[in-house]
């Protein structure tokens, strides 16, 4: 093979990561809010219900950034729903840091939503169809481990700004503008989606982007392959009907992700120590919360190894059979009249552990993977959605319902819940080391 038809195999993991930074600001985004609240809570001076509303004005962005970005996504093209989500980061995270009131805030934050919203639908997809099939599931797994570093790096950055006075949560806030202009300037070098660009029937253009991502090689293999699939396809009208299963899948999956709980832990995590698991201080509930995020960031490095080692449905379905156990151990603890902390964190580190190395960054390889491409933007914007939706009911329930049923009792219903998602997963079609276009004929099939 001449090094003219070789492939280039570095230019796709840069694409990769030119994509995963999308989830390095989600990841971001999402958690400054956790440190940003005690220096914002004074400035403005919040109420309980303003403090709740500035923590979760954010999700309710996220929801219709998700609802939208499928229509976006399939008409003008999956790089320039992700442009104009790094605009939306870029002007969120500028304009949080400096507003006058709490409306401009929440305006602000609401934006960073839209934009995360945007890019949680856009970016596993867009990293699915630029992806060969032998690497698809671990280079997906990189926007799940651009998302946990992005938690982390967050909570590095409270630490560090929590030093600088009464203003500390302008900095926290604006600090995000930095990679946000550096994601917004790298799309300019990686390429369209190579299949997005064949339904648009630019077909240089297209053979181009193959050629970017693998070489002349992969351009040759996969060219007539994707044409061939994509020709085939039906016209989107009727495609609810006709994609039914697949959506009813890719729903129930991205239901099942959150309302298994993580958030519960992810968001609440130095609340429930302090308040439930016999702590002794709010300084140990904080180093614990400090060790999940390490153990969630740490396996899902593991989950990037093996995602495309091991088939989807024996990851999705022992990682939900680990979270059950994890969490009736959580149950026996949170029960006894003398909680032990350090069962309780090393449970709740289980719990983490398992949903990162499977359920996490599965979900979203499995929801990117079994879809038509003349309809992945629009189905992925609703199973996205479902995501989202869930996300604000289990944040929005989870003290509710530790105040009706107990700690015991709030995650024995996850624990339930956990066991049921287990059965499910098991019993998924697998699609490890399938093309994109094999997966479509099996469902029709």
């Amino acid at each position: 093979m001449s090094p003219q038809s070789s492939p280039r195999s570095g230019s796709i993991y840069r694409v990769a990561l030119t994509g995963a930074i999308s989830g390095l600001l989600f990841g971001f985004d999402t958690a400054v809010i956790n440190g940003a609240l005690i220096s914002l809570r004074a400035h403005f001076r919040l109420s309980e219900v303003q403090v709740e509303f500035a923590a979760s004005s954010l999700l309710y962005g996220c929801f219709f950034g998700a609802m939208a970005a499928g229509m976006l996504s399939d008409r003008y093209g999956r790089r320039s729903v992700l442009r104009i989500s790094g605009v939306l980061f870029l002007v969120s995270a500028i304009f949080a840091a400096i507003p006058h009131t709490l409306a401009e805030f929440f305006t602000a934050r609401f934006l960073g939503g839209l934009g995360i919203g945007l890019a949680s639908t856009i970016a596993p997809l867009y990293l699915a169809e630029v992806s060969p099939r032998e690497k698809r599931g671990s280079i997906v797994t990189l926007n799940q481990t651009a998302i946990v570093t992005g938690i982390l790096v967050a909570y590095c950055t409270n630490w560090a700004f929590s030093f600088t006075g009464a203003a500390a949560w302008r900095w926290m806030f604006g600090s995000a503008a930095l990679p946000a202009l550096a994601f917004v300037i790298c799309l300019g070098f990686v390429p369209e989606s190579p299949r997005w660009l064949i339904k648009q029937h630019r077909i240089e253009e297209a053979g181009a982007a193959l050629a970017t991502i693998g070489g002349e090689a992969q351009r040759s293999e996969q060219f007539e392959e994707i044409r061939a699939a994509i020709e085939q396809e039906e016209p989107p009208h009727g495609w609810l009907r006709r994609m039914k299963r697949p959506l009813v899948l890719a729903v129930a999956i991205a239901a099942l992700q959150q309302v298994t709980g993580i958030n519960t832990v992810l968001y609440y995590g130095s609340l429930l120590f302090v308040a439930h698991a016999n702590s002794g201080s709010a300084g140990r509930a904080f180093a614990a919360n400090i060790l999940i995020g390490l153990t969630n960031f740490a396996f899902t490095l593991v989950a990037l190894a093996i995602m495309d080692r091991i088939g989807r449905r024996i990851l999705l379905g022992g990682s939900a059979s680990v979270m059950f156990g994890a969490l009736l151990l959580l149950v026996f603890e949170f029960q006894r009249t003398h909680a032990h902390f350090v069962l309780i964190v090393g449970s709740t580190m289980l719990y983490v552990a398992a949903f990162a190395t499977g359920l996490g960054p599965g979900a979203w390889v499995y929801i990117a993977e079994i879809f038509p491409t003349n309809i992945r933007g629009r189905a992925m914007s609703i199973a996205t959605s479902v995501l989202w939706a869930c996300c604000i009911l289990v944040s929005n329930t989870f003290l509710t319902l530790i105040h009706a049923l107990g700690a015991a009792g709030a995650f024995a219903v996850y624990a339930g819940i956990c066991a049921v998602a287990a059965v499910f997963f098991f019993r998924l079609p697998e699609t490890r080391g399938h093309s994109l276009e094999e997966i479509e004929q099996s469902w029709r099939r």
